[in-house]
């Protein structure tokens, strides 16, 4: 008998053992939860981070430099932009810039026709829009030499704006002189300083000291921008230059608007020549400020 009880015994142990609930066993610690994986997610978030800000921060890559042929073929474009579409965009888009100066003297160049002065800097968005306006205004009175093509900088705003320099140009007319001065190539650095008649100019009539300056004859100067260059944001200097010739197009409008204002100013130097320029319709109707 006692035998038997303690295989019974026995049996009811295992018995008890196998019903009851086996005791839980304690969370896995993920590898996520520890101090050295949180650390490593940090850095790789930081290191992500980094390179947005770097990319955000890089200067705009300049797209390839046009070959001379390219230089040529704009250049011709911008030269030869048939009356029509300066008589069909009139002031077009072109904001308000040109001011009457002072009254004085009219200046004059060496050969004692009226003198234009530009003063600005390849780096310089703002001139790289107000020269497309300017070297089509004047296109109408002479003929421009040794124009180049550049762009703007690459870090300041609108960067890389296509543009022109005059950097080596030369211009004549029998109307009115140029003379013109890029101060600071695209990298901000000098190049060039402005003439006496140029820094007497600048100093009377820019108070700002800004760029770009220009001034007509101590008749009519401007200082900035005649439109946004936002408005050249991302064409280069063909599709800019075949745009002038489309009188409805948004550069157009800008552009040859600003021209047209221009042009009435140096029409107020030259006494009206050349007649077939000075009384078109698109210069009689624009309105320069008075005194």
């Amino acid at each position: 008998m006692q035998v038997s009880d303690r295989a019974g015994t026995r049996r009811e142990r295992r018995a008890q053992r196998q019903r009851a609930p086996s005791r839980p066993r304690g969370p896995r610690r993920s590898v996520w939860r520890g101090p050295l994986p949180i650390v490593g997610t940090v850095v790789v978030v930081l290191v992500v981070v980094g390179i947005f800000v770097a990319i955000s921060r890089a200067p705009a890559a300049a797209p390839a430099e046009p070959s001379p042929a390219v230089n040529s073929a704009v250049v011709s474009k911008v030269t030869s932009i048939p009356a029509s579409v300066f008589d069909q965009v009139g002031a077009g888009t072109s904001t308000d810039i040109i001011h009457p100066a002072p009254q004085g003297a009219l200046l004059k160049g060496a050969s004692g026709k009226p003198l234009a002065v530009y003063v600005g800097a390849e780096f310089c968005p703002y001139c790289a829009s107000e020269r497309w306006s300017f070297i089509v205004a004047l296109s109408r009175f002479g003929t421009w030499k040794g124009l180049a093509l550049s762009r703007s900088s690459s870090t300041d705003v609108f960067p890389n704006t296509a543009t022109f320099t005059f950097r080596n140009a030369s211009y004549s007319s029998d109307y009115l002189e140029l003379s013109a001065v890029e101060t600071s190539d695209r990298e901000g650095k000098p190049i060039a300083s402005m003439t006496p008649v140029q820094d007497t100019a600048y100093a009377k009539l820019d108070s700002s000291q800004s760029i770009p300056f220009v001034d007509v004859g101590d008749r009519y100067f401007s200082v900035g921008a005649g439109y946004p260059p936002d408005v050249l944001s991302g064409k280069d200097w063909d599709a800019i230059a075949t745009a002038l010739h489309d009188p409805t197009s948004p550069i157009a409008k800008a552009v040859i608007g600003h021209a047209n204002k221009w042009t009435a100013a140096i029409c107020a130097v030259t006494g009206g020549q050349p007649g077939d320029v000075c009384s078109s319709p698109a210069v009689k109707g624009i309105q320069l400020p008075t005194k």
